[in-house]
């Protein structure tokens, strides 16, 4: 009969354990952060439904938004918040919850549109539940006010689409229209940007985040909040004052984004505004000056954003930024 003695484990080896384990658990974490699940693409005779998860929609505003997704082959489901009016939301934060939850279920719907933003989607993405979603991911499309779904997407390991909506569909430029058909049915996208006096030359690769720069500053702290470690930020906003620009730099600064991102794509800055006495600087001139520390690509001037030419951003997906002199591109895998 054999014997086996147990030798009892150093101090030594129970230190090297230690720091195998943890590296274990840190390269898995790190594999989590780093991999962004895909919903499906769309097919012909898919689902698209549209919702209102901020400002209401009281008027019969859609059908130019319904006869584009049917020019495409696919078909269209009207939420439950379309029509309804609580002073400028459309319906409670339950009802607006509900709808959006109902659609984020339906294993039948491939796509939710939000009609709009302005602004409410904070006051409901704590009542949604993503389990169902988890299990049958879809393309959550939207911009401005949507920045929320798609920041907590982001949270959860999921890619989403910053696109027209259904509202800005009519005035949309061809271009952001093809863009978000690319978008949703899996064609690849390239972009190509005139050359900027301010653009900073660089290139780097990594993972698209971001949307309205006062929604993503508003989220800060919270469980929704954007991991921007090594990421390719994208910042756009509206109807802001100058200074208030600042500010939110000076966050993104001081909260670390700046430091840990690998660079920069700004939209467009629309409609600011500036107070009695000027701030000094324009948009584009505080995004610079809160930048020129850093070594990392920036490119000025893309055409997303509260503009016509709003291009489709597949938000979570690996790009490549390359900004050279004779202008940049912004290419995803």
């Amino acid at each position: 009969m054999t014997y086996y003695t147990f030798k009892q484990p150093t101090r030594h080896s129970i230190f090297y354990w230690l720091l195998f384990l943890i590296f274990v658990f840190e390269t898995s974490y790190s594999q989590a952060q780093t991999t962004m699940i895909t919903p499906p693409y769309l097919q012909k005779g898919d689902t698209v439904a549209l919702v209102a998860t901020a400002r209401k929609n009281i008027d019969n505003n859609l059908q130019p938004a319904i006869d584009l997704l049917h020019s495409w082959g696919l078909e269209v489901v009207i939420g439950k918040t379309i029509g309804l009016d609580n002073n400028q939301l459309a319906g409670t934060d339950e009802q607006r919850a509900a709808d959006f939850q109902a659609q984020l279920d339906n294993p039948n719907i491939k796509a939710i549109w939000c009609v709009k933003g302005g602004y409410g989607t904070v006051r409901m993405v704590d009542l949604l539940d993503f389990t169902k979603f988890k299990m049958n991911p879809k393309w959550i499309v939207g911009f401005s006010d949507v920045t929320v779904l798609h920041s907590h997407l982001n949270t959860l390991g999921f890619q989403s689409l910053h696109a027209i909506m259904p509202l800005t569909a009519p005035r949309a430029t061809p271009q952001a229209i093809e863009s978000l058909k690319k978008a949703l049915f899996g064609e690849s996208l390239s972009y190509q940007v005139a050359a900027f006096s301010k653009n900073k030359i660089g290139t780097a690769t990594g993972r698209l985040v971001g949307g309205n720069l006062s929604i993503l500053y508003s989220l800060f702290g919270s469980a929704s909040a954007i991991d921007c470690t090594d990421k390719i930020l994208f910042i756009e906003d509206l109807d802001e004052y100058l200074y208030h620009i600042d500010r939110m730099m000076m966050n993104l600064k001081r909260n670390g984004c700046l430091e840990s991102i690998k660079g920069i794509v700004v939209g467009s800055m629309t409609k600011m505004k500036d107070n009695d006495i000027p701030w000094g600087k324009n948009a584009i001139e505080i995004i610079e000056d809160v930048t020129q520390k850093y070594n990392i690509p920036i490119l000025y001037n893309f055409p997303a954003g509260h503009i016509q030419d709003n291009r489709a951003l597949i938000l979570g997906k690996k790009v490549t930024l390359d900004v050279q002199e004779k202008g940049g591109t912004l290419t995803f895998e």
